[in-house]
């Protein structure tokens, strides 16, 4: 009985999908891969391995070269996801029992791809461990109030501000382990995995929806998940772009001297990548208590 309302609860449901697609092969970012592969056109080798010993704020790369690389990682996710998912919906109903399931799991396997990428360009420390697959609280924590941020909720926008607020301040290379796992965070942490969750359940019923029909349902299903992941992806963006965590700062050395930071102007180069026209929305009455935690912000 117990185990039923488990599966019920949407804040387990939130998390056990979050965790599922944390397993997912090339999910994960590499930080250090990533930003020597983001900065490599734009800074010289000495500010991209300062950038990633230290943070790309403190090694004051500007504000329109974090934005322009930002830009390029939305695109290249957004076309990705909306290509996958549209593929997803070719079969039609009678491999819905197979595709929802596994489109779901790809479409929230992406939003953590650019939550990553966002996040180490916009000066966060690392996300993931290296060792074994188990995401710990910490990473599910701010992962959960990334995917808040990303639906629009304003509470999420507050948890995120506050624990960046305590990076910047201890000039911290870690997560806030206590504040995201017992500490002032991690109610709000709870109550915005419940909404999620519920989110989720919308969302997987539009999916199925959308794909009742061969063909048609693949360019709906993408153009969907095009409509959806794009906005989520450049809200979040704006978020971290604007917390103090992101702007040009000072740095500390190695001998714990602090020095000011540079800005770091790089030419912008475009890599010509474009959007799939395709992807993903709500569209479940399934929003009840839970939904009234926080109402999302457009």
């Amino acid at each position: 009985m117990k185990q039923g309302k488990e599966v019920e609860n949407p804040e387990s449901r939130f998390f056990t999908v979050l965790r599922a697609a944390a397993k997912l092969p090339g999910v994960r970012i590499h930080r250090e891969a990533y930003l020597r592969s983001a900065l490599a056109r734009h800074c010289s080798e000495d500010d991209i391995r300062r950038a990633i010993e230290e943070t790309p704020a403190a090694v004051g790369i500007s504000a329109d070269v974090l934005d322009k690389l930002a830009n390029d990682s939305i695109r290249f996710e957004t076309g990705k996801v909306s290509a996958l998912s549209a593929a997803a919906g070719i079969p039609g109903i009678l491999a819905l029992p197979a595709t929802v399931p596994a489109d779901l799991a790809q479409y929230v396997g992406h939003m953590l791809r650019i939550a990553q990428k966002l996040a180490y360009l916009y000066s966060w420390p690392d996300l993931f461990s290296d060792e074994g697959d188990d995401v710990d609280d910490a990473t599910m924590g701010v992962l959960t109030l990334f995917f808040g941020v990303m639906f629009g909720t304003q509470s999420a926008n507050a948890a995120v501000g506050k624990v960046a607020g305590m990076m910047s301040k201890e000039v911290a290379k870690k997560l806030p382990q206590k504040a995201l796992t017992q500490g002032v965070v991690y109610p709000m942490v709870k109550k915005i995995a419940a909404y999620l969750g519920v989110q989720m359940t919308k969302q997987s019923f539009a999916k199925t929806v959308s794909k009742a029909i061969p063909l048609v349902g693949a360019a709906v299903s993408g153009g969907l998940t095009f409509a959806t992941y794009l906005p989520m992806a450049k809200r979040l963006k704006r978020h971290l772009a604007g917390l103090p965590l992101a702007e040009p700062s000072y740095r500390v050395t190695d001998d714990g001297d602090i020095v000011d930071g540079e800005v770091v102007d790089g030419e912008v180069v475009e890599d010509g990548q474009s959007f799939a026209a395709m992807a993903h929305t709500d569209d479940h009455g399934a929003a009840t208590a839970v939904a009234k935690v926080e109402e999302p912000r457009s």
